[in-house]
């Protein structure tokens, strides 16, 4: 049987009550310790190795976060902080851009069959935002459709609180039901002419719902749909690009976007963001004003040029696949051994399990939280990561401690 380790959280603590001082909430949005289980998990972290993670006070955990998708390869992998150290030792964020801006540009059209060109940022919600404007450009139409409940970001349209957001920044976004093809084709009709971009998630991976895979069907009637009407098709492959597929989350289904919208993972962490598109789009690119400060830096673009060459070279989506159905596998097989009803939606690399009859994640919570309690850090509402970093004795270490998770959740809720 494996015990519970006798963590604590002191530093952590303090930390939080001096961040209350200075920080609204201490830690806010999707970090907040609010989110995970209360007393089972530390509120700040202090440094990572391959697929563990410490917090402040020293405690040790096998990650199934990932930094919420970045890490792809592994935390500190040698082979990134070789680049970045080399990038570094000579410049990062500078007037001009470094050499790197047209290396990894090169490299992203070479292994992306939907894509002409591309242009770099720093986070997804600046990707998704952009590929709209340049949409708009291109047909010369305002409105937009998405999947009701998405995630794209945190800019006006699509911020998933409206807390602060007139109704008028949405005004001009109608959404529809994710793998709902006819519902999507009365949406278009109702604005017959006026849609300038339909925006998809690789799969739907909306806050807190299980995951959803799309049907080859949705996907081929989107595409077509577009092609019929003139409207751009932009996928927003920020959570499970290079996770899934080096060249597009859809490459498997055979439909290719306009658009592609790519972050997280593809710096191992490092902040960078990119938007690729195929030749028809170049001038709409062209002419939308679409820049920062930061969106030059050579030291992150040398770590995605690192990250994206071992992926190719180490199988590194492979082994986030088999690692990922062997940890499905064995949840199944334990929860099933003791009676509990679960959930697992997802692919493998980018799981998501809920427990049946738990709206409130109730017995999420209890689950995650006991989890941690034994070195695993899961999370109880948001989807997990693997990382080509877990091997088979993770794997089997982390489903020691689940199992006896699964225990108590058992004992206290039954099946």
């Amino acid at each position: 049987m494996t015990s519970a380790h006798l963590y604590t959280f002191d530093r952590s603590e303090d930390l939080m009550t001096r961040a209350r001082k200075v920080i609204p909430s201490g830690v806010y949005g999707h970090m907040s310790p609010t989110l995970l289980t209360v007393g089972s998990y530390p509120m700040f972290l202090a440094r990572g190795e391959g697929c563990r993670i410490w917090d402040v006070d020293g405690n040790e955990y096998i990650d199934f976060m990932c930094s919420y998708g970045p890490i792809v390869l592994g935390h500190r992998h040698p082979k990134v902080e070789q680049a970045v150290n080399a990038q570094r030792a000579q410049v990062d964020c500078q007037n001009l851009p470094s050499e790197k801006w047209v290396e990894l540009a090169e490299l992203l059209v070479s292994i992306t069959p939907a894509a002409d060109w591309v242009v770099f940022a720093k986070n997804g919600s600046d990707v998704t935002s952009w590929a709209l404007a340049v949409a708009r450009a291109h047909t010369g139409r305002d409105k937009v459709t998405m999947t009701s409940g998405a995630y794209h970001g945190t800019h006006p349209w699509c911020a998933p609180l409206p807390t602060g957001i007139p109704a008028a920044e949405r005004a001009l976004v109608a959404t529809f039901q994710y793998n709902d093809l006819e519902g999507l084709k009365r949406v278009i009709a109702e604005n017959k002419g006026q849609v300038a971009a339909i925006i998809i998630n690789a799969f739907r991976h909306d806050v807190f719902p299980y995951q959803e895979m799309p049907t080859l069907d949705f996907l081929k009637g989107a595409r077509a749909l577009c092609d019929q009407e003139g409207i751009v098709l932009v996928l927003d492959d920020v959570r499970a690009g290079f996770r899934l597929n080096l060249g597009g989350s859809w490459e498997p289904y055979g439909v290719r976007p306009d658009l592609r919208c790519c972050s997280k993972a593809i710096a191992n962490g490092y902040p960078l963001a990119a938007g690729m598109g195929r030749e028809e789009l170049r001038g709409a690119a062209q002419s939308v004003f679409f820049t920062g400060t930061y969106w030059g830096a050579a030291v992150p673009m040398a770590a995605a040029i690192a990250t994206i060459n071992t992926l190719r070279e180490e199988g590194g989506i492979e082994q986030m696949r088999a690692m990922g159905q062997r940890f499905r596998d064995g949840l199944e097989q334990q929860a099933r051994s003791l009676g509990i009803g679960i959930n697992q939606t997802g692919p493998p690399a980018i799981p998501f399990l809920v427990f049946d009859g738990d709206p409130g994640f109730e017995r999420s919570c209890l689950f995650c939280g006991e989890a941690a309690r034994r070195g695993v850090f899961l999370h109880p509402r948001h989807n997990w990561f693997l990382m080509a970093a877990h091997t088979e004795r993770d794997i089997d270490q982390t489903l020691a401690a689940t199992e006896e998770a699964f225990k108590v959740v058992k004992a206290k809720y039954g099946g």
